[in-house]
């Protein structure tokens, strides 16, 4: 039989669309025409949250757009502080995701969610994706979030097996490309904004249709 080969993923950004989610939300508390400047400043203000010390997510995600609330010189409402964690759920999945997992899935491929978020949170997005997990490791789980190591150090525990069989799939280059690069893992870097190229990327794709093949590329069966 041959080694398992594992494809490590983070999740929103990557295989769930939370830029979509974030600003949809940003758009109904603040207005449409503010929201892709707010998005902008979410995603800048969110790092230094989760750095602080460890929050749930859920405090993560509804204490940045308070944040936002008091930049903009005002409070939310009582019966929106907490729109933006309620919304998650309805997050969609990218539209290539399920049929790119399931033909990873298909190839022999073990799939692992390693993602900042809650147990709960996570729950109401993985049955998005169309493909049973092999494991999935959250920011609850390891009591950081990434780039901190917390989520790679627990799936090395759980599966010592994946060493030297193990590709990290991401989206965000401070979340999961620098920290994967810094360890010595290959990584596939999924450019959805078009950023400049990172050379600290193993391969490079503007979504996921292609995941199937530059996994085989990086580790053959």
């Amino acid at each position: 039989m041959d080694a398992a080969r594992f494809a490590t993923f983070d999740c929103y950004g990557t295989l769930i669309d939370w830029n979509a989610g974030i600003r949809g939300t940003l758009a109904r508390l603040f207005g449409e025409g503010d929201a892709d400047a707010l998005l902008v400043r979410y995603h800048e203000l969110e790092p230094g949250v989760e750095a602080e010390r460890y929050r749930t997510y859920r405090e993560v995600l509804d204490l940045v757009t308070a944040m936002l609330a008091r930049e903009r010189g005002g409070e939310l409402g009582v019966g929106d502080v907490h729109a933006m964690s309620d919304s998650l759920p309805g997050w969609p999945a990218f539209p290539e995701v399920p049929g790119s997992l399931a033909e990873a899935d298909r190839r022999g491929w073990r799939l692992v969610i390693l993602s900042n978020c809650d147990r709960d949170l996570i729950a109401s997005s993985v049955p998005k994706l169309g493909v049973d997990l092999a494991d999935v490791i959250v920011a609850e789980d390891v009591g950081s979030y990434k780039p901190a190591p917390g989520h790679w150090r627990r799936f090395d525990e759980r599966h010592a097996e994946s060493r030297g069989r193990h590709v990290h799939v991401g989206a965000s280059r401070f979340h999961d490309i620098a920290p994967a690069s810094e360890m010595g893992l290959p990584s596939i870097w999924i450019n959805r904004l078009g950023e400049p190229s990172d050379p600290r990327a193993t391969v490079e794709l503007s979504d996921l249709s292609g995941l199937p093949d530059a996994l085989d590329g990086l580790l053959p069966a």
